[in-house]
């Protein structure tokens, strides 16, 4: 309670210039700075089901939901309660328990696919083991990724977004030296023929191709009809591992991800976000044989202190128990209810704009017609974007502050909080 009277004392704009005395950036993660959108950033004193309150006092309506874990609102009670129960049991122990069990059995009741899995505690990790993994188990180096596609910050996967062809990756961040990439190639997202080109040059030199099942670090970009088929086929055809990463899809576009909504069974699977309920929990699985290169059962390494602690299982577990038909339906149908009431407000207003939605993960691109990859999303009208985000705050609905992130709806917002939202939306655009 005096934490949250302390923060509401000082605005978001002072807190932000203290930080960024102390802080790269004033932040703990870029994308936090509002730098895409100008402005300074929100601080947050307090969430509670789709809201979420700022240092200053105000209410917003929040679409960026911890950036997809809240897919069941924010404070969910019977995770919070469960946390709490565990954090009286002590905050972690540096050994086994029977949680991480029961934990990894509702994933893979979940995820068919997942035949043996671990946890870590963040995305970045599980895409970097899974790939190292798939490197010790086909004996390869080069890995496959998607122009747009993020994957965490490991440095083989911080690779300039090429076009048209393949092309050898270069990096994309300073301190990532040549050499961490030159195995990395980038190809475009949803091209399925220039991706069967790379496998009839190269196809006994990749170890693994990585795809984000439905892009939503270019924004929602869902995958073209035979897209994702076609990439598993091209890699159980060249003893290839295949990699859905879906930290950010699993249990949001349903509740075994987008590999159930799609149906389909990749060879290994990164998550995230959901499953974790709001704590630092990730997991990386796939088939028996594959999972069993890694230490201590085989030769490939990796190992966490605070991977799978009892905090973050916990509310992982009581978050995928918690995953019932009627989340689902309600999730549809508030995100159905966004989409058209967004649609028919671009329409009023006259504005070139086009949303794009695959279950509970949407995006307006400031963009003629339909986005299909990075190439398009590139040439989106990104200032357009931003006066629009601005207008939108000033309204009181917390938007992602960029045009390549997917807005989350959680199954916490009401109907009054779309319509709330259609209706700022409508008069933003209005402005532009």
């Amino acid at each position: 309670m005096f934490f949250n009277t302390l923060l509401a004392m000082t605005s978001s704009e002072q807190l932000f210039k203290d930080s960024a005395l102390r802080m790269p950036g004033g932040v703990n993660s870029p994308v936090r700075a509002f730098r895409a959108v100008g402005g300074h950033p929100i601080f947050i004193a307090s969430a509670h089901g789709s809201k979420v309150t700022s240092a200053d006092g105000r209410e917003y309506i929040d679409y960026i939901g911890s950036w997809g874990p809240a897919l069941l609102g924010h404070a969910h009670a019977p995770t919070v309660k469960a946390v709490q129960a565990a954090a009286e049991r002590g905050l972690s122990y540096g050994a086994p328990t029977e949680l991480e069990l029961r934990f990894a059995e509702r994933v893979m009741e979940l995820y068919p696919s997942i035949q043996m899995m671990r946890c870590v505690s963040s995305g970045t990790e599980a895409t970097m083991s899974a790939l190292r993994v798939a490197r010790g188990f086909t004996g390869r180096d080069v890995i496959v990724k998607f122009n747009g596609a993020y994957h965490g910050h490991a440095d083989c996967l911080l690779v300039q977004a090429g076009s048209g062809a393949a092309t050898f990756g270069n990096p994309d961040s300073a301190g990532v030296p040549q050499a961490m990439v030159q195995n990395t190639l980038s190809m475009p997202y949803n091209d399925l023929s220039a991706l069967e080109g790379l496998f009839d040059e190269r196809g006994q030199e990749i170890a693994a191709v990585i795809v984000e099942p439905v892009a939503g670090n270019m924004g929602c970009v869902p995958p073209e009809p035979g897209f994702l088929e076609g990439l598993v086929s091209l890699c159980t055809d060249a003893g290839a591992v295949s990699i859905f990463d879906e930290v950010m899809t699993g249990c949001r576009l349903a509740a075994g991800g987008a590999q159930e909504r799609y149906k389909l069974k990749p060879d290994m699977t990164c998550l995230g976000k959901v499953v974790g309920g709001g704590m630092p929990l990730a997991v990386y699985g796939g088939r028996k044989e594959v999972m069993q290169c890694v230490a201590p059962s085989g030769p490939v390494y990796q190992a966490g202190t605070l991977s799978g602690n009892p905090l973050a299982v916990s509310a992982g577990l009581t978050t995928l128990n918690a995953l019932t038909p009627a989340v689902y339906a309600r999730l549809e149908a508030a995100s159905a209810r966004l989409e058209a009431g967004l649609k028919q407000a671009l329409q009023e207003t006259n504005v070139t704009a086009t949303v794009q939605r695959v279950g509970a993960m949407l995006t307006v691109f400031f963009h003629d017609g339909r986005v299909t990859s990075w190439e398009q999303a590139s040439q989106c009208d990104r200032e357009r974007f931003s006066a629009w985000h601005q207008a939108l705050l000033a309204e009181g609905i917390m938007w992602p502050p960029s045009q390549f992130e997917a807005a989350f709806i959680s199954a916490a917002h009401e109907d009054a909080d779309i319509d709330r939202t259609v209706q700022a939306a409508r008069r933003a655009l209005a402005k532009l």
